[in-house]
């Protein structure tokens, strides 16, 4: 099994080395996210280890850009940071896994065992609607060949709506699922997002994508609604 190790920490990567050899894992280590980032996207590696903070490209960045090209190889991000939202952003940018400095290599080893079991994740399917694209791993969302710029709470309102595509759904519906379950506030919040989507989502292309049904809900239309 290969495994790449991106950490610049030399003699901690280098015990990592060390172990990982010894289990019988052929392992390439590299110092800085610019050569870690090169040498994940030029070779095929079975599982990679990847530091958050390194020199050159950060480990974040990493991971995003990985998944953008299309290279969905495992990745184990090691942080001497323990916060959930730290914790919270290396998983929706792409990691499958998270280890809080210091560790044991016991658990790393166990944990990097369960990634290769597990294998690469399959690329997740982009969501379509007439000519509307999402793509959830790259986080984008075009219209025909325009790619629109959406706030985060706008993406997913709107991935909210594409994935339930000609139902209606309520604003109770769109809260629970895109703010917080246990969200206080009004709900017509809803009809403000619903607002900035028509008009960058929409208007701009002459389409009424989104039905506002009186008393009920949303619905996202398809071309042929």
């Amino acid at each position: 099994m290969r495994v790449l190790v991106v950490e610049d920490e030399v003699r901690l990567a280098e015990t990592i080395r060390r172990g990982l050899v010894a289990e019988g894992f052929v392992t390439t280590v590299e110092h800085n996210g610019d050569d870690g980032f090169v040498t994940a996207c030029s070779n095929e590696f079975d599982v990679i280890v990847l530091d958050i903070m390194l020199p050159g490209k950060h480990g974040y960045d990493i991971v995003r850009d990985l998944r953008a090209r299309a290279v969905w190889t495992p990745i184990l991000m090691l942080s001497a940071k323990d916060g959930e939202y730290d914790l919270a952003d290396a998983f929706d940018l792409g990691a499958d896994d998270y280890l809080v400095k210091p560790f044991s290599f016991v658990v790393l080893l166990a944990r990097l065992r369960a990634l290769v079991r597990r294998g690469a994740p399959q690329r997740p399917t982009v969501l379509t609607v007439g000519d509307l694209a999402l793509d959830p791993a790259r986080h984008q969302v075009s219209r025909g060949a325009t790619e629109l710029t959406l706030t985060p709470r706008e993406y997913s309102v709107l991935e909210f709506l594409m994935r339930n595509s000609g139902v209606v759904v309520t604003k109770r519906e769109i809260v629970r699922s895109v703010w917080d379950i246990n969200y206080e506030g009004d709900e017509n919040i809803v009809e403000v997002y619903i607002g900035y989507l028509r008009k960058k989502v929409d208007v701009p292309f002459g389409k009424h994508s989104i039905e506002t049904v009186r008393g009920v809900g949303y619905r996202f239309l398809s071309e042929s609604d």
